[in-house]
């Protein structure tokens, strides 16, 4: 059983910065859990508490029914892997893997067995008799990964492991350590400040900032259904447009209206907006949910919107376009085949079907 349950924990340093106020978390047996937020958020600290490197002012912290408040790192059955990798320089890859079980007195023939299956998992079997300065950093990445596998532990903590390599080579070992929690069958607690990341590889993310945690959930829930603005734009590649505007009642229903622009709402939406009536909220908008006129256009045109497209940026099977309308800043992603230029308009439609509607005041959901 390698759960992890986090009770109304709190960190402050000696200095009386406060950390991490009130969290509760609870990580089920063998489930991938991303820890995702801006620097600063909380996130290395919390991972750094589970491992037992920081201690905890308040609370308690569970690793399956046992309070590890008070135990030290090495009994906790974790194995943590590093955003540097620390490794030993001057061991072979192979000493490197073998170090901790040989600190254990594990017998020599079991740890020659965990380490050449655990290579073998990896495609690092060839690398076993070379120095890390002879390795790429992806393959240096495979080798803190393999260390921390033929310890066999209950609990895999990783540390922002991929923020010093490429973007090939982070897609690549995106791919490779989601394989490898399928395989390994653990428990997988992942930090990272890449929003892509924890959309590609998590079952659950948390969005945390200044040490609480402003949502949980999948990542397809995150991403369609955001409870408030911070996780809104913090979620989606390019970040979602806000747009302020004012919500008007009329004959044919509620309308979100800013400028000339005038956008009828989902029929779903209107109890919800009962209370906003003549008031400004903020409007949510993803650039995947603005399309080319001609494919997506609503009755009578009334979702259309011209822009002024500043920057026509393409990125091979899609344009961004960084735009603007009514003096307001909006990002559309659009299909390349599409006949587009920097410093012209186009007219382009909205999904008012995938609007998101905030409070401006308070930045929570009111509907989506």
């Amino acid at each position: 059983m390698a759960s992890i349950t986090m009770k109304n924990i709190k960190k402050t340093y000696e200095d009386n910065t406060t950390v991490i106020e009130n969290l509760n978390l609870e990580i089920h047996d063998k489930e991938f859990v991303i820890l995702v937020g801006p620097s600063g958020c909380g996130k290395s600290t919390t991972l750094r508490m589970i491992a037992g490197l920081e201690d905890i002012t308040e609370g308690e912290l569970y690793i399956g029914d046992r309070l590890v408040n008070g135990v030290s790192p090495k009994d906790r059955d974790i194995a943590m892997v590093f955003q540097s990798y620390a490794l030993y320089p001057h061991m072979s890859v192979y000493k490197n893997m073998a170090f901790g079980l040989k600190n254990r007195r594990v017998p020599k023939k079991e740890i020659d067995k965990k380490v050449k299956a655990a290579a073998e998992m990896l495609d690092i079997e060839s690398y076993l008799h070379r120095k890390p300065r002879a390795l790429s950093g992806g393959q240096r990445q495979r080798v803190a990964l393999g260390r921390a596998m033929v310890r066999e532990p209950a609990v895999f903590l990783l540390d922002e492991p991929l923020s010093n390599l490429d973007a090939k080579l982070r897609t690549e070992m995106r791919s490779r350590i989601s394989l490898l929690h399928k395989e390994l069958q653990t428990t997988f607690v992942y930090v990272t400040h890449d929003q892509t990341e924890a959309m590609t590889m998590g079952d659950r993310i948390v969005v945390m900032k200044d040490g609480v945690i402003m949502q949980q959930d999948t990542p397809q829930m995150l991403y369609n259904h955001p409870q408030n603005m911070f996780v809104a734009g913090f979620i989606g590649t390019p970040p979602i447009n806000f747009i302020d505007c004012v919500i008007r009642r009329k004959n044919d229903g509620f309308h979100a209206v800013f400028d000339r622009f005038d956008y009828l709402l989902p029929k779903r939406m209107y109890g919800s907006l009962s209370l906003y009536t003549d008031k400004e909220v903020v409007m949510g908008i993803r650039p995947d949910d603005i399309h080319a006129e001609r494919y997506f256009l609503g009755k009578n045109g009334e979702n259309a919107i011209e822009l002024y497209v500043e920057i026509a940026e393409m990125t091979g099977a899609e344009y961004y376009l960084y735009a603007t309308a009514a003096d307001k800043k909006i990002v559309a992603k659009i299909p390349a085949g599409e006949s587009v230029k920097s410093g012209s308009y186009m007219r382009l439609a909205v999904d008012t079907d995938k609007i998101h509607i905030f409070d401006k005041v308070s930045e929570k959901l009111i509907c989506d």
